[in-house]
């Protein structure tokens, strides 16, 4: 077997409608367009896309592998004794005038060579001439992450001439290139492309003139199901968790405590994790506003529990002093009621003496008047009126302790068990609303 196919390889086989490519090529400078000196060779232009591999907000960026087909005329090339279209390969294509076309967004590209360049040129009778290469590339794309990640891209793929202006070559889209083939069977992990569109630019510069573009532009909407598996939905149940402390009783010190602290804590570490594949932009994403809005609301639970526990200490120290106060004062009725014994007994033994005192009193005193009994009746006024001074002052305070009287701490508690999930879910409404509209 194997020495038929050698027998057949090394026979001369003449095939009469080839044309000689050495006698084609006589006279061909490779170095100047075809027509130099006259009207611009136009360019037809067709991509398809064979894959979109990664697509990076960090770095703002995507990856696509494009088969890309360039056509034009050179009459140079130009054979008539057969209509026969002519398939050469990369081996050929060094000998060829080529449109000197560029990515301009790209980052990067390469062809690919494996198991050889994948080039490919066709050669039409009248010299029609269809170049078609593989080219992988890594693009630029301008991303706007405010509303990520409910948020639409639009990405370009910019196709230009590096060194011919306009007088020298204009580039059209293809006829036959009213949509890419491969773009609508593509599955993309995080997007889903949602429309494309064709656009034709001549770009002014002032330096080098003006130079054609065609770009190829598509939407990009992202998938929100990750997401929400994986960031709203923990959040939303951090919050959740947050809220069983309401629950919990208020001598519970260690429980509660522990519990809001830790809800803190995760909800710090889910906002760290979700950050660390995203660009340090200074744009509020909407992911990062969800995230403060679940945040917050944790840590208003850990800040209730201190609030109500306040509330409770205060009131156990209040009742302590109000039981101290009724001791003392039973303490002092009773030894009043032993003072007023003792003090009767005393008055009866003192009544005769002052009796007699008196007496001798009224004796010398006939006819004055006694200055103490005046100082007495001037100082009661001012007795009156300091007491009165003293109940108001007492009344003022005890209006004061009514009005700034400390909540029931199990008060607090009962009220943040409908507080809380009303304001989250009315929040929530608003968020989602907002960015979703």
């Amino acid at each position: 077997m194997l020495s038929d196919i050698g027998d057949y390889v090394g026979k001369d086989i003449e095939i009469s409608w080839l044309p000689n490519l050495d006698d084609l090529m006589k006279g061909y400078a490779r170095n100047f367009r075809p027509g130099i000196g006259g009207p611009p060779v136009n360019v037809a232009m067709a991509i398809e896309v064979a894959s979109i591999d990664h697509i990076s907000e960090a770095n703002m960026e995507y990856t696509m592998t494009v088969f890309l087909r360039q056509s034009w005329h050179d009459d140079r090339l130009s054979y008539n004794h057969t209509n026969k279209t002519l398939g050469l390969d990369s081996r050929f294509v060094d000998k060829l005038w080529l449109p000197d076309t560029f990515i301009v967004n790209a980052k990067s590209a390469w062809f690919h060579d494996v198991t050889v360049e994948n080039k490919l040129i066709r050669l039409q009778p009248n010299g029609v001439i269809l170049y078609s290469s593989r080219i992988t590339s890594t693009v630029a794309c301008d991303m706007d992450l405010t509303k990520y990640p409910m948020d639409e891209q639009e990405c370009m793929l910019d196709l230009e001439s590096y060194g011919y202006s306009s007088e020298d070559i204009v580039y059209h889209w293809s006829e036959s290139q009213r949509h890419i083939h491969g773009l609508d069977k593509l599955e993309l992990s995080q997007f889903t492309i949602t429309d494309y569109r064709f656009v034709t630019e001549m770009l002014n510069f002032k330096s080098a003139g003006r130079f054609p573009r065609l770009s190829l532009r598509f939407q990009l909407r992202r998938n929100r199901g990750v997401y929400i598996i994986q960031s709203y939905m923990p959040s939303i149940l951090l919050v959740a968790m947050s809220w069983v402390s309401f629950w919990i009783s208020q001598s519970a010190v260690p429980a509660r405590v522990t519990l809001g602290i830790t809800t803190v804590l995760t909800m710090t570490t889910l906002m760290v994790s979700a950050r660390s594949s995203l660009p340090r932009a200074s744009a509020i994403k909407a992911l990062d506003v969800y995230f403060w809005i679940c945040y917050v609301f944790v840590f208003a639970a850990l800040i209730e529990y201190a609030f109500a526990h306040y509330n409770a200490d205060y009131r156990l120290k209040e009742k302590a002093k109000v039981k101290a106060n009724k001791l003392s004062s039973e303490s002092i009725v009773k030894n009043g009621k032993q003072a007023m014994v003792l003090f009767s007994l005393s008055v009866t033994g003192m009544n005769e003496s002052v009796m007699i005192s008196n007496r001798h009193g009224r004796a010398q005193r006939t006819g004055s008047d006694i200055p103490g009994e005046g100082g007495s009746e001037e100082a009661e006024p001012s007795r009156r009126r300091s007491g009165q001074t003293e109940e108001t002052k007492e009344e003022k305070k005890c209006c004061s302790k009514c009005v700034c009287k400390p909540i029931d701490a199990d008060t607090i508690d009962i009220y943040a068990r409908a507080v809380f999930p009303f304001t989250f879910a009315v929040v929530n409404v608003i968020y989602w609303v907002a960015y979703t509209m």
